[in-house]
């Protein structure tokens, strides 16, 4: 799934070829594309229709467009679930059609399109109305997700406070994103391969110099990666000119099963967690008693 980096690179692009543009036209080309939009199709394509993209926004992995148009008053957001497979393309309009192209929006100025193409259809996009949070305008949806470490009003002193009140691993702890966003299971492994912790150490026993190092870390390696576009380790993260991100090449713990550890030597291990994975060295972060 794609983590806080990936989608900031997305929504750099967006942002870049929508914002300000007038949608004319959506077309709909596969029902799951939208099955989180549930007044359907239709509504969604006759609601878009006539509204101007006003700006690509994110908080965490969640990534949505700012709309302003006919009919609205408190505004609404296309909100964009990418999933598993999910890219945003920007692409010339008669440009040959992707294989899993689920929606098409087309814009009055007829330049480039946006396309919404999904191999395997686990993301999708939804309209959602926009409420105020904390002096913070956010889709619904979002309105319960925490600040992210990029996030100008991100408060490290609470997150801390939040990490070290849960009663459950750090790793678990740092994966919640009502806690702190943006963080998923790659950014998760690295920055506690950085502080040199085990993810199954518990949370409420950290020191507060020990949490707040785990989050500086987690801040600066999902900052390396987004210099370096985030992490592709398939075909399917892309940024919205197609291209892929290579901060995989920098990893130091997830993904290296087998591979000698670049601080000790010692192989990295792999070992289930949460019906995913976790990579960690067993010198340098050893298992809590």
């Amino acid at each position: 799934m794609p983590e806080l980096p990936e989608v900031e690179v997305v929504r750099r692009g967006l942002d870049a070829h929508v914002s300000g543009r007038v949608i004319s036209a959506v077309e709909v080309l596969h029902p799951r594309a939208i099955r989180r939009h549930l007044p359907g199709a239709a509504d969604f394509s006759a609601r878009l229709s006539g509204q101007t993209m006003l700006a690509a926004r994110r908080r965490g992995k969640y990534l949505w467009v700012d709309l302003d148009g006919p009919g609205t008053t408190d505004g609404e957001a296309m909100l964009a679930h990418l999933g598993m497979s999910g890219q945003m393309l920007v692409q010339p309009a008669d440009a040959p059609d992707e294989k899993h192209l689920r929606v098409r929006i087309t814009f009055a100025d007829q330049g480039s399109e946006l396309r919404f193409v999904d191999q395997r259809t686990f993301g999708g996009l939804a309209l959602s109305d926009i409420v105020e949070v904390d002096g913070t305008r956010l889709p619904e949806p979002v309105a319960h997700i925490a600040r992210d470490p990029m996030d100008p009003r991100f408060d490290p002193e609470a997150a801390v406070k939040a990490l070290r009140s849960k009663r459950t691993e750090i790793k678990r702890a740092l994966l919640d994103q009502t806690l702190v966003s943006g963080v998923g299971n790659i950014y998760a492994d690295e920055s506690l391969w950085r502080a040199k912790l085990h993810g199954l150490r518990r949370a409420d026993k950290l020191t507060k110099v020990k949490a707040a190092e785990l989050l500086t870390h987690a801040t600066a390696v999902m900052n390396e990666a987004l210099g370096q576009g985030g992490t592709s380790f398939d075909a399917l993260y892309v940024n919205v000119n197609g291209q892929s991100g290579y901060f995989d090449r920098s990893l130091s713990a997830y993904g290296q099963e087998h591979k000698p550890c670049t601080r000790c030597g010692t192989v990295i291990v792999r070992e289930p967690f949460m019906n995913r994975s976790s990579f960690s060295c067993p010198t340098c972060q050893p298992k809590p008693r």
